[in-house]
């Protein structure tokens, strides 16, 4: 792109970056710090707005690059995604919106500490939440730097580096001085201009080809270099290869069972007043990402069709460039003023993107980090002045979260009704900018992976460690505090040593470390195997238990969760 080009470039990604930092200076200024408004955003949201936030989230510049880069390198094997994602949400709409929005507060944790023990529970759920979340970031961090380094001239490391420091320094400060009302406006306006772009991208490429969309698929196949191939399973997953059909299968459980365990996604149902509500704002977010999921499958196929898999290819070897490369293409070139208009667009809109769902993602880590780590580690006199752990009197809540009595019923302290704990503010503040530290260091060295792949290892880890525990709370009566802490750590573990130990990190050009060998586990995606160690450890952590379950427990959660009774 030409010098001017690249200053329409620039001056489209500021504009962007200034408005979201005015929404997020306005929400600040006018609203108090308390931590239901930090974490929930005052649960003031309606089904509308939170359907298009969770939208927002979810259609992030990860799904948006990466999805569509994996269609054009690989056809039917990167629709795969957009299918994987689509269907998750109808376990969320299914099992998960209305007893999360019931049982929930802030975190996880909240939903299961209902049925145990608080304390070992919330540091096991902590540990798998951030977890997911930074390897959540990395992906958002990668796309970014992938688009922005492409679009000011090339794939360089520099421009990455800036990007992604530059992206990473904008993510904490939306997340320290907007909370959840600031992140949940900025995926609202993100989510309708990604609408729109991959909208306006998909009616171009469908003009193209008249309308033909047989024609589209067609040409996709002809200037893939695979032929009929590209139309048919086994370009990346699923071939005569035994493990490539398991890594097929594992990655398709991670992206079916990950969606209802990350922990930004259930943050979102915790910000609506009812469970109605919840469920209400999960069949909007079906309906939008289901939308979405079709328009980067036009997308990616328009990739292959017109700019060919093997330029995209060579841009980035992940595929996370064939949308601006497409977009320059319909628009008559690189140097051309409307080709550089319309690239510079999709930048705008990609980086936008990535700014709204990095703000959420951080916020949950954060919360993760202090209202259940910090917590449950910190002993009390040791906390900021104003912190009441979880938001209870110290006399009307015990340990575990029962009144001594042994009725189910809670007791709410009157500063936990208002929720005024702004030593907890403080610190999870603190935590957002650790986080995002640490998530722009591994981001600097994971350029080379494709964003939606990395997506499926965070879903993985996600459905290893927080599905079953989740599940097993809200369903099984006779599950106890061992049961909860073993599921936890039975999916997590594994989940994070198969990844250290798979093509992932050493023993290919794409991995993390190319000059070094350490793959022994063969799987990309370690779902097939920790997914089903994380429920059976929780199986078998309850049978084992020496402490029975309290039926009481587990009376008052399925009256909750089912009716909403005592809700917060």
């Amino acid at each position: 792109m030409s010098g001017g080009h690249q200053v329409l470039t620039l001056l489209l990604l500021s504009a962007v970056v200034v408005a979201t930092l005015a929404v997020t200076s306005w929400v600040g200024s006018r609203r108090h710090a308390s931590s239901q408004e930090f974490y929930a955003g005052g649960r003031l949201f309606t089904p509308l707005e939170n359907g298009f936030a969770i939208a927002g989230d979810h259609m992030s510049a990860a799904a948006f690059l990466g999805i569509a880069g994996l269609v054009a390198l690989y056809g039917y094997d990167g629709m795969l995604y957009s299918v994987g994602f689509l269907v998750a949400w109808l376990l969320v709409l299914l099992l998960i919106a209305e007893p999360v929005r019931n049982c929930g507060r802030y975190t996880l944790a909240d939903v299961v500490a209902v049925r145990v023990r608080e304390r070992p529970v919330r540091i096991a759920l902590g540990c798998s939440s951030v977890t997911v979340s930074v390897l959540y970031l990395v992906a958002q961090l990668v796309g970014a730097g992938s688009l922005v380094a492409l679009v000011l001239g090339g794939y360089g490391g520099a421009a990455y580096a800036w990007t992604v420091l530059g992206v990473g320094a904008l993510m904490v400060f939306h997340v320290v001085c907007g909370g959840m009302r600031a992140a949940t406006w900025i995926q609202i306006a993100k989510a309708v201009l990604l609408m729109g772009g991959a909208l306006t991208l998909s009616v171009l490429v469908l003009l193209r080809f008249g309308g033909d969309l047989a024609a589209l698929l067609t040409s996709a196949a002809e200037n893939s270099g695979h032929g009929k191939d590209f139309l048919a399973p086994g370009l990346r997953y699923g071939g005569a290869d035994r493990v490539s059909r398991l890594d097929f299968l594992s990655l398709g459980l991670a992206l079916v069972l990950g969606t209802a365990g990350l922990p930004h996604v259930l943050a979102r149902f915790c910000t609506v007043p009812t469970a109605r509500a919840a469920r209400r704002s999960a069949v909007w977010a079906i309906g939008l990402i289901g939308s979405f999921s079709l328009m980067t499958t036009v997308i990616g196929a328009g990739a292959a069709a017109l700019v060919g898999t093997d330029a995209v290819r060579r841009s980035n070897a992940a595929g996370n460039t064939a949308v601006p490369l497409l977009s320059v293409e319909l628009s008559g070139g690189a140097h051309a003023t409307g080709g550089a208009a319309v690239v510079a667009l999709v930048a705008a809109v990609a980086f936008a993107s990535v700014l709204a769902a990095v703000a959420g993602v951080t916020l949950a880590a954060s919360a993760a980090m202090t209202h259940d780590l910090y917590a449950s580690l910190t002993p009390r006199r040791d906390r900021p002045d104003g912190w009441s752990q979880n938001g209870w009197s110290q006399n009307g809540w015990s340990q575990d979260g029962w009144s001594r009595e042994g009725r189910s019923q809670r007791s709410w302290s009157q500063g936990g009704r208002r929720g005024g704990r702004k030593g907890e503010v403080a610190v999870a503040r603190m935590a957002a900018v650790v986080i995002g530290a640490v998530a722009v260091g591994l981001s600097l060295s994971a350029r080379e992976l494709n964003v939606a792949f990395l997506l499926g290892l965070a879903f993985a880890v996600a459905a290893s460690a927080n599905l079953p525990v989740l599940l097993y709370a809200l369903f099984w009566r006779r599950f106890t505090t061992c049961g909860a802490v073993c599921s936890v750590y039975g999916g997590l573990l594994p989940a994070v040593v198969l990844v250290v130990f798979s093509p992932v990190v050493s023993g290919g050009p794409q991995s993390l470390f190319p000059g070094r060998d350490f793959a022994y586990f063969p799987l990309e995606n370690p779902g097939l195997v920790s997914i089903p160690l994380g429920f059976l450890a929780g199986w078998l952590g309850t049978l084992l238990s020496q402490r029975s379950a309290d039926p009481a427990r587990h009376a008052e959660t399925e009256v909750r969760s089912l009716t909403g009774a005592g809700a917060v």
